[in-house]
């Protein structure tokens, strides 16, 4: 305990930025997922019949290894956030678009009916109607995504993008225990704090007409 002590007061400043340079690339792969996945999404509830091979596609890129993305693409655009926030992007897509074309094609018909009697676009219904009837299924996606990365965020120490990451391989590499903590204790807090932020935010999102109905259920 006085070892780790003795660590945080030696390396508290860069164990900030640290904490500060993982969560910047696991924010910003979940946003570009976001932008990419929802409105993808969407158009595929659209056309059924090519969602299934979009879907069977991503799930084949969520298998590839972390390490395996991350060093892929070091050939293609060098190491660093880059390159990091490349992969981790390809990695958020799967949840996010799941859970939107989910959301979105289970909705009830009429509601969808409903939106076209009042003459109401193909824009209009999703942006007032589809999306925020979905958007409990929606943001569970984008939790289960931001919270995986924040875990994966760790390996893009590997290419020079920092973080973390930086601080469990440096003592694994020198047997430093202080060291494994001061990377291992931040991730878990992170990730359990954007969850329960995200969770807050899907709680402001969702319809109170639909929170009446799920609280009364």
């Amino acid at each position: 305990m006085e070892t780790f002590q003795t660590f945080l007061m030696d390396y508290g400043d860069q164990l900030l930025f640290k904490t500060w340079e993982h969560l910047y690339i696991s924010v910003i792969s979940v946003v570009l997922g976001i932008i990419v996945a929802v409105p993808l999404g969407v158009v595929l509830t659209r056309v059924p019949k090519v969602a299934d091979k979009i879907m069977a596609l991503v799930g084949i890129i969520q298998t590839f290894p972390t390490l395996a993305i991350l060093a892929f693409f070091i050939p293609l655009i060098g190491i660093g956030k880059i390159p990091a926030i490349v992969a981790l992007f390809f990695y958020s897509l799967l949840p996010i678009l799941r859970n939107t074309y989910t959301g979105v094609s289970s909705l009830d018909e009429g509601l969808i009916d409903a939106g076209r009697g009042m003459g109401m676009t193909n824009f209009e219904r999703v942006k007032m109607v589809e999306l925020p009837l979905a958007m409990p299924v929606i943001m569970a996606g984008i939790r289960l995504s931001t919270v995986y990365l924040i875990g994966w965020a760790t390996l893009a120490a590997y290419i020079g993008a920092g973080g973390l990451g930086d601080f469990i391989f440096d003592g694994l590499n020198l047997f430093k225990t202080e060291f494994i903590l001061a990377g291992a204790i931040p991730t878990t807090l992170l990730a359990i704090i954007i969850d329960y932020l995200l969770g807050k935010l899907e709680e402001k999102l969702t319809p109170k007409g639909l929170k009446d109905t799920t609280e009364t259920a």
